[in-house]
């Protein structure tokens, strides 16, 4: 039986995710350069995400960080767009419902922060993830928004709450 617990993210918490999110990129084959890979931020979540209408969460199955996903203001936007940030998991538990429930979460969340919109940027071959994210109600746009930095991700997906 898989005990699952989704609980904001603690700072012994940060290496783990900075490994699993570098191995989720490598894994799909994305680029390390203008991706989440090379984030500053990526090496200590705790505390890049310890703000105000910020959080970040961890996936725990059977004591096990294997996942993680945040939501946080989308830098140089309007101050009611959030960004869905960082959010991956090992592939051994992908598949599973664990995505929805993490995005569920994080959703959630942008709302009690009083969000009004939530923007996401992926890559093409990432149709699993973009098929999540059409579930939960994003849709495609045609140009990025706000400044995040990963300018080799080219899809780029919004969802109004």
């Amino acid at each position: 039986m898989n005990l699952m617990q989704i609980r904001e993210i603690q700072p012994k918490d940060n290496q783990r995710m900075a490994e699993i999110v570098r191995e989720v990129i490598v894994e799909m084959g994305a680029p390390k350069t203008g991706t989440a890979y090379e984030d500053n931020a990526l090496d200590n979540l705790f505390k890049t995400y310890d703000k105000e209408r910020a959080v970040y969460f961890v996936l725990e199955v059977n004591g096990e960080v294997v996942g993680g996903g945040g939501i946080a203001h989308l830098q140089n936007e309007d101050e009611s767009i959030c960004e869905l940030q960082k959010m991956y998991f090992l592939n051994t538990i992908r598949g599973k419902g664990f995505g929805m429930k993490m995005m569920e979460k994080c959703l959630d969340a942008a709302r009690s922060f009083g969000f009004k919109k939530c923007y996401i940027e992926t890559m093409p071959y990432m149709t699993d993830a973009q098929k999540l994210y059409k579930k939960a109600g994003f849709h495609y746009i045609d140009k990025p928004m706000g400044n995040t930095g990963h300018y080799s991700c080219p899809v780029w997906m919004l969802k109004e709450m």
